[in-house]
């Protein structure tokens, strides 16, 4: 046939179901004159007439019975079918694919995701801790989370936590045996663990001023490619090393690690969630993005 019979094969099984084309037509919201030219039309592309029409009744010739029967299965599945995707639609289920670095995994995800479990427990969460942005379409990823500053403008991005800062912090036998800096410029004087970029670049430490961003370059004897790697160095009177303040904050609470420059580190934008635009967001990915917003 050259285009779906479909609609005319449901407009005649509810002819059939009502033997009537009025009641029928109520049903469909169509005109009774329309539905019975479209039963008529099937009756054309088949070559068979299905239903018997007087002026008083309608009913079902023997061709048409038999028609009923083997239709009314293929109906039931494509009807269930849908029940199905209203089912997915509507109910939070599946593995959720969120890439994200792992200082957000272990302060801001994981001591929340038991609840999360407990309120949906149809939903898997897969965590794939990584420090590099990743194309989330191409490698399957419901969506990720990182620096708002970070993320590509055609992504929806939404904040899951307070605003961040970065410390300068190293112990106090360091500062004991070498000074504490009064101003950025002081650290070319320092021992300062630097950070690889994947881009190759060594991380220039960042500061703010009056309203001005500068980075300062800082030398020292270790590079690394992960915060905490530089952090455990510091700790151990390595050098110093710049930070989000979370990673330091129960060494500096306890006085294990001491924090300079703080005048001249101010709070950014925190950690957001982000994901493709798209015009119907996946149930299990709502409720994820609403739960870790609740209370922010």
């Amino acid at each position: 046939m050259a285009s779906s019979p479909l609609p005319a094969v449901v407009a005649f099984t509810r002819v059939a179901h009502h033997a009537s084309f009025s009641r029928a037509a109520d049903e469909l919201g169509v005109s009774p004159s329309a539905l019975s030219q479209t039963v008529r039309a099937l009756e054309a592309q088949v070559g068979v007439r299905l239903l018997h029409r007087t002026t008083r009744r309608v009913g079902l010739t023997e061709h048409g019975a038999r028609f009923l029967e083997q239709v009314r299965v293929g109906l039931e599945r494509i009807d269930a079918a849908f029940q199905d995707l209203d089912a997915v639609r509507d109910t939070p289920a599946g593995r959720l694919r969120i890439t994200l670095p792992r200082l957000v995994a272990e302060r801001l995800v994981m001591p929340r995701l038991p609840a999360f479990h407990a309120r949906y427990p149809q939903v898997q969460v897969e965590l794939f801790i990584d420090r590099y942005m990743v194309d989330l379409v191409a490698e399957g990823f419901d969506a990720g989370i990182r620096l708002g500053e970070s993320l590509a403008r055609d992504m929806v991005a939404l904040p899951i936590g307070p605003m961040h800062r970065q410390v300068v912090v190293g112990t106090p036998d360091y500062f004991d045996r070498y000074g504490v800096p009064q101003t950025p410029a002081d650290l070319v004087h320092h021992a300062c663990l630097l950070h690889r970029l994947t881009s190759g670049r060594l991380m220039p430490w960042e500061f703010t001023r009056d309203g001005r961003d500068f980075e300062v370059e800082v030398h020292g004897p270790l590079i690394s490619n992960d915060s905490e790697i530089a952090y455990a160095a510091a700790r151990g009177g390595m050098g110093l090393t710049q930070c989000f303040s979370e990673l330091a904050q129960a060494d500096l609470a306890s006085g294990a690690m001491v924090s300079v420059l703080q005048d001249w580190q101010l709070p950014f934008a925190g950690f957001h969630i982000y994901y493709p635009a798209r015009d119907q967001l996946p149930p299990k990915l709502r409720v994820f993005v609403e739960f870790l917003r609740e209370g922010l």
